[in-house]
């Protein structure tokens, strides 16, 4: 063994050393940028909409109506429904945000963010996604949309985070899933056939932000019964 061989575990461990650092800081960051943001909407969509594409309007059109009742939206911060969902806040006077990742294959970053946060981590990026939401909304996407949608589920189904609703926009496109997991997968008891109460589909952006805010108002009278008395001076 050669003196340079010697030392690689030193150098591996002095990597992960200074990589624990990076993580705590973009953990902070992300924190501390965030903290008041609430009440906020998360949404997930395909980054390969172009912008003539009927879902690129539907996309804008929910984020405008988001922002128009007072909501801020948050995004991975990318091209396609990302872009038309911060367009849409952004252009309606809301807050915008947009949490960007650093990918092998550069993914742009759209012009529409109030708030932008660097990430290059995902699983740090993926709790700022959750922590602040009031409500997710998913539009059809690739790989990374389904990873949302199962990983929010599971959270919400083993009482990891509260329960807060989740939304699948454009029926057409989610009808097949929902089939394949009531069919196949509670049909083998693999989970529960309540379990697909855990998200609902709807098409109309105006009645997701409805549907948003009748939740969120239950939410926050209950928050309200908690409250402990403050005796009067």
């Amino acid at each position: 063994m050669n003196q340079q061989d010697r030392y690689i575990i030193n150098e591996l461990r002095k990597e992960e050393a200074w990589r624990m650092f990076r993580i705590m800081s973009e953990f902070i960051e992300g924190f501390d940028t965030l903290a008041g943001l609430t009440p906020a909407v998360t949404v997930y969509g395909s980054a390969r909409i172009p912008s003539d594409d009927p879902l690129f309007k539907l996309a804008e059109s929910l984020g405008r109506r988001l922002a128009q009742a007072g909501y801020a939206v948050i995004t991975g911060g990318g091209p396609g429904i990302m872009e038309a969902v911060n367009k849409g806040a952004f252009e309606a006077g809301g807050t915008s945000v947009g949490l960007t990742i650093a990918l092998p294959k550069e993914q742009p970053s759209n012009q529409y963010h109030s708030i932008t946060i660097d990430f290059h981590h995902f699983f740090v990026r993926k709790v700022m996604l959750v922590k602040y939401a009031t409500a997710f909304v998913l539009l059809p996407g690739g790989f990374g949309t389904l990873d949302e949608l199962f990983e929010t589920i599971t959270l919400i189904h083993t009482h990891k985070i509260r329960p807060f609703p989740v939304f699948l926009m454009c029926n057409d496109y989610w009808q097949g899933l929902i089939d394949w997991l009531r069919d196949q997968t509670a049909a083998r008891g693999y989970i529960e056939s309540q379990d697909l109460n855990l998200f609902e589909i709807v098409d109309d952006p105006a009645e997701v932000v409805a549907k948003i805010e009748r939740w969120y108002r239950v939410k926050a009278r209950g928050r309200e019964k908690r409250a402990p008395l403050i005796a009067p001076s």
